[in-house]
C-alpha cells in the first residue's frame, strides 16, 4: 500500500517527524503506473508493476526503459568438429557474461531466457576446411527443439586450410523459459569451426561467438 503526505495535526513536531520518515521512504521511489496514468506530457517517469520495468511518457504513449538484464556474451575458444557429415549438431559455448540468461547442458549448448521480450542476437562462426574439395557449412537457430524456418546460413569453402567468417544478426521474440540452440552442420568432416591461437602480434580468435541483447519486453 502506498501512503500520501502525512496529514498536518496539532503537534507540529510529530508531524515534522512523520514527514521526514515519509520522505525517507518515498523520495527515491518511482510512482507506480496505474490505469489512471496519462502519457500526454512527455518526460513522466513511472514504474510499471505489470511489466516489471520503468516507463517514460513520449509522444502520447508509455515507452519501456530497458534495464541491464536479459543479456549474454558467449564464445568458444577451441575447435568444434563434426563427427559425421550432413548431421545437425548443437554448438557448445562458454559463458563470458550472463544476465537473466542461463547456459546449461553437457556440453554447454542450451541457452535459456528467464524473461520474455524482443532480443537482438548476433551469431558469428569461423569455418575452416582441411580438404581441397568443396565443403558446405550450414548454421541455424533452434528454439524449444524446433528449427526456425527460413533461418539457415549457407557458406562454402573450396581450398585446403582456407578460413571463412560467417555472421548474422536477427531479432527474436522470446518467451520466458524458451531454450535456444545454435545449430550447425557440414557436408564433410573436413569442415570444422576453427579457433586460432594468439600470435606475437595479434590475440587469439574464438571459433564461435554469440551476443544477446534485450530490445524491449
Amino acid at each position: 500500500m502506498r501512503f500520501g503526505v502525512p496529514p498536518v495535526g496539532n503537534d507540529a513536531l510529530s508531524w515534522a517527524n512523520d514527514l521526514r520518515r515519509w520522505l525517507a521512504r518515498t523520495w527515491d521511489n518511482l510512482t507506480f503506473k496505474d490505469a489512471a496514468a496519462s502519457a500526454t506530457q512527455d518526460g513522466t517517469l513511472l514504474w510499471d508493476p505489470v511489466g516489471g520495468h520503468p516507463v517514460v511518457s513520449k509522444g502520447g504513449e508509455w515507452r519501456q526503459i530497458v534495464l541491464a538484464n536479459g543479456t549474454a556474451i558467449l564464445g568458444q575458444d577451441v575447435d568444434i568438429n563434426a563427427a559425421a557429415a550432413d548431421t545437425a549438431y548443437k554448438i557448445p559455448f562458454d559463458a563470458i557474461e550472463l544476465s537473466d540468461i542461463t547456459l546449461t547442458g553437457s556440453p554447454l549448448t542450451d541457452i535459456t531466457f528467464n524473461e520474455s521480450g524482443l532480443y537482438l542476437i548476433t551469431f558469428t562462426a569461423q569455418a575452416e576446411s582441411t580438404s581441397a574439395a568443396r565443403v558446405d557449412f550450414r548454421f541455424w537457430p533452434r528454439i524449444n527443439n524446433v528449427d526456425i524456418p527460413g533461418s539457415t546460413i549457407v557458406s562454402s569453402l573450396h581450398s585446403n586450410g582456407s578460413t571463412m567468417v560467417v555472421t548474422r544478426t536477427a531479432l527474436f521474440q522470446i518467451n520466458a523459459g524458451d531454450m535456444l540452440n545454435a545449430m550447425w552442420a557440414a557436408t564433410a568432416t573436413s569442415g570444422r569451426l576453427k579457433a586460432h591461437a594468439a600470435t606475437a602480434y595479434a590475440p587469439s580468435s574464438p571459433s564461435v561467438t554469440m551476443a544477446i541483447t534485450t530490445i524491449r519486453a
